[in-house]
């Protein structure tokens, strides 16, 4: 290969923007709402065709890749899925970490996990509102600004006319028209389209994450299934960041387009080797970011991830204080610093990686 063609190489597998690669990641490992909320947009083409970011990467950059690992390997708590609860005198629980897409690869417990989920007396997941779509979104409904704007405000009021052109052509694209998204809060629309055509064609197809899966298996078992979000708690999560914030990642994950299909690929290759502490270091320095996404990725990092986990922390444990429970959540949740192997640490629990 030329040295011109390894450039050329590299700068496409550069061409993602960090704004759009959390909007997608964010989707897939952390919010279990969007991706039934997803559900209506019109799937097609059933087909994945996305490439490993990271074999790229050892291919065109090997440098970077290393930098990337090094980093990952200072993340607090970044190996495994499976981690163990414990505390004296108690039955130990357990904290799995999930991924909300439904590929096969990440829809069946490993064996370790298995295990325990079927020794435990309750489930608990990051919201029972996904196991009822309709009540579900009777209750978003009795929030309505939630998910739209309930003023004059317009989704093309806030584009530039560069950015409508490129938001309207996608949206036409994948079948749905501008005009119908006019009052929709942009985190809403992001969550039809941050997912490929694949995906949301296994999805209209009945296909499960693994989260709804468990819960299924567990009432069939007799298990309790308990919650630790709401479907509003969720949104107004996303609600709390500033509007331009969101208006960007919708853009920018727009001009993904099929580049989507590379990052889900790459999730799924770093949650099947449980490497959960590699996902904020690839993007951070394998995607390029404009001035100030850092700013905004700090803000991102806050809001949906910091704060919700102690509060996950604080709900969960009555739930798995007692011993016996089975808690899947996703991914992204339980890493650094901040994260729930973490924080249940210092709540006070042994926490020890059980799938090592």
């Amino acid at each position: 290969m030329t040295r011109l063609a390894a450039i050329a190489d590299r700068a496409s597998l550069l061409s993602l923007k960090l704004l759009a690669a959390l909007n997608v990641l964010f989707f897939i490992l952390f919010f279990a709402i969007a991706f039934l909320l997803a559900g209506k947009a019109h799937a097609a083409a059933p087909v994945c065709t996305g490439s490993d970011m990271l074999a790229e990467l050892q291919k065109n950059d090997p440098a970077l890749l290393a930098k990337i690992e090094a980093e990952a390997k200072k993340t607090f708590n970044g190996e495994g899925l499976l981690w163990k609860l414990e505390k004296p005198g108690q039955k130990p629980s357990w904290l799995y970490g999930t991924m909300h897409v439904t590929d096969p690869r990440v829809t069946v417990l490993e064996p370790a996990a298995q295990k325990a989920f079927d020794g435990s007396h309750t489930l608990v997941i990051e919201t029972t509102d996904v196991l009822d779509q309709q009540a579900m979104v009777a209750g978003l409904m009795r929030q309505p600004e939630l998910m739209m704007f309930t003023d004059a405000t317009t989704l093309p009021s806030l584009l530039s006319p560069e950015d409508a052109k490129i938001v309207n052509a996608a949206l036409e694209a994948r079948g749905i028209p501008p005009a119908s998204v006019t009052k929709m809060k942009p985190w809403m629309l992001s969550a039809m389209v941050a997912l490929p055509a694949c995906e949301l064609a296994r999805k209209s197809g009945g296909a499960p994450i693994l989260d709804i899966l468990l819960a299924q298996q567990a009432k069939a078992a007799g298990k309790e299934v308990k919650g630790l979000e709401s479907a509003a708690d969720q949104l107004s999560a996303m609600a709390s960041l500033p509007l331009e914030f969101h208006i960007k990642g919708l853009v920018e994950t727009l001009k993904l387009g099929d580049r989507m299909d590379d990052v889900i690929e790459t999730m799924v290759v770093l949650y099947q080797r449980g490497d959960t502490g590699m996902f904020w270091p690839l993007f951070r320095n394998a995607l390029p970011s404009a001035a100030g996404d850092e700013t905004s990725y700090a803000a991102f990092e806050e809001a949906m991830v910091t704060t919700r986990n102690k509060t996950m922390v604080e709900r969960a444990e009555p739930l798995v204080g007692p011993g016996d429970a089975f808690m899947a959540v996703g991914a992204l949740h339980l890493p650094g610093p901040d994260g729930l192997v973490e924080l249940f640490r210092k709540a006070g629990y042994t926490v020890t990686v059980a799938d090592r």
